[in-house]
């Protein structure tokens, strides 16, 4: 078997000039502490870590995901720098010139949906996705895992790759009953076609390192063994900390270096993580040790509470249940798709009610996905905002004439009768976002 030169490439990028506010929790310090914590324990010293330089992503890249009205300005050069951060990373891998990389970039991308109108927490880009599509484009994968280890709720993610059997989507998170974006509940299971490709697992505050543990023993790794992606990617949020600022988790650094070492995923993208000081660095430290298959034993905090050395009997208990009722999904996925798309007679329909919550701006999404028996059919959104209602259509890689035919029909029809601002068509087949 061909033997990669590096274990273990990484992409640093701290973008100093983009900010929310001088204040805001997501800012450069989140990569510094990091970069001098692993300067000092001489990580970039070691023979078997390739540090990689970041490049800028096109608009290109981006359009092969994300679709607006006002995207080209949404956009700054951070945003392209942290995405083109993680196509460095999925080339040094595809390349083998790696065996696993890590992105630390930001801005962060998994609140970012398929529509994009404004920045959603902390996020205008999804930079994983992007990576996603790249990679398919590029390298011809096909099955791909997305592990979201974020205290948040990927529903950026999660609404891109809704329709998508390929793509499975498994975020565990605190319960969104407390926690932004509030959604990301059990029953949030993927469209007909790609039932059970999403899986939530909202965990209750103060879940420990032993819940999480417990989690992916008896539950992820057995659906990822049996889901046999190409490629694991790890939206690698950190939030899970117990000295996060913005959630109320108990994870330590032991905790993720052990997951991360047990996940072994191919690529990891940094996503949230607040505590700059007292986690990152301890965090970021133990996922590079333990991808880069190095002893993380000795990676600790400078202090831990004595309330970490046993997890709430409510937690556990909460875990055992959602375990089993999960597995029981899975298990009879196949099934209850066909019932589903049996129901569905053609066409499956969502209304979804956006909150952009940097911009205090609201939309209304209408999205319609039309199957086909000769193909996996094509999708419709309908968004609208105070300022301007847009549709889009999307042409799967497989989406048959028949069906490109009623696309361009529909869009032609729409734009004659000049019901909407916008028109947009997006093709996969083309690799191609056209405006009407």
């Amino acid at each position: 078997m061909y033997k990669c030169p590096k274990d273990l490439g990484l992409i640093f990028f701290p973008a100093f000039d983009w900010m929310l506010s001088p204040t805001h929790p997501e800012r450069k310090e989140r990569l510094l502490y990091t970069r001098d914590q692993l300067t000092e324990e001489g990580i970039f010293d070691l023979a078997n870590i390739q540090e990689y330089k970041p490049r800028l992503a096109t608009l290109a890249d981006i359009q092969r995901v994300h679709i607006g009205p006002n995207l080209d300005k949404l956009l700054t050069p951070a945003h392209l720098v942290s995405a083109g951060g993680c196509l460095v990373a999925a080339d040094s891998v595809l390349r083998q010139e790696v065996q696993r990389a890590f992105a630390l970039v930001r801005p962060p991308g998994h609140h970012a949906m398929r529509v994009v109108q404004g920045i959603r927490g902390f996020c205008t880009i999804n930079i994983e996705a992007i990576m996603i599509e790249y990679l398919r484009q590029t390298y011809g994968i096909k099955k791909v895992a997305i592990v979201d280890t974020d205290v948040h709720h990927g529903d950026g993610t999660q609404d891109i790759y809704y329709h998508d059997p390929n793509t499975l989507f498994i975020s565990f998170h605190q319960d969104g009953r407390t926690l932004y974006p509030g959604s990301g509940f059990n029953n949030e299971l993927g469209s007909p076609a790609a039932y059970a490709s999403t899986i939530n697992l909202p965990l209750l505050p103060e879940t420990g390192d032993a819940g999480i543990h417990l989690l992916f023993d008896e539950l992820i790794q057995p659906i990822l063994q049996d889901f046999a992606p190409d490629l694991i990617i790890n939206s690698a949020g950190q939030d899970n900390h117990f000295t996060d600022p913005l959630a109320s988790m108990h994870f330590t650094a032991q905790g993720y270096a052990k997951l991360a070492s047990k996940l072994q995923a191919d690529i990891a993208v940094l996503e949230g993580g607040y505590s700059v000081t007292q986690a990152l660095p301890y965090i970021n430290t133990g996922i590079i040790l333990a991808m880069a298959n190095l002893d993380f034993s000795c990676v600790q905090e400078p202090s831990q509470p004595d309330y970490l050395r046993s997890q709430p009997v409510a937690c556990t208990k909460h875990l055992e249940h959602l375990i089993k009722h999960t597995q029981n999904i899975w298990q009879n996925r196949k099934q209850k798709q066909q019932e589903l798309l049996a129901q569905a007679q053609g066409v499956f329909r969502r209304d979804k009610h956006i909150f952009y919550d940097h911009s205090n701006l609201q939309e209304q999404q209408q999205e319609t996905a039309f199957y086909c028996n000769n193909c996996s059919g094509y999708l419709e959104i309908i968004s609208k905002t105070r300022a301007h209602s847009t549709i889009i259509y999307i042409i799967n890689h497989d989406t048959c004439p028949h069906c490109q035919q009623q696309v361009h029909d529909k869009l032609t029809k729409a734009k004659k009768q000049q019901a909407y601002d916008f028109y947009f068509l997006q093709n996969r087949q083309l690799d191609q976002l056209s405006t009407w």
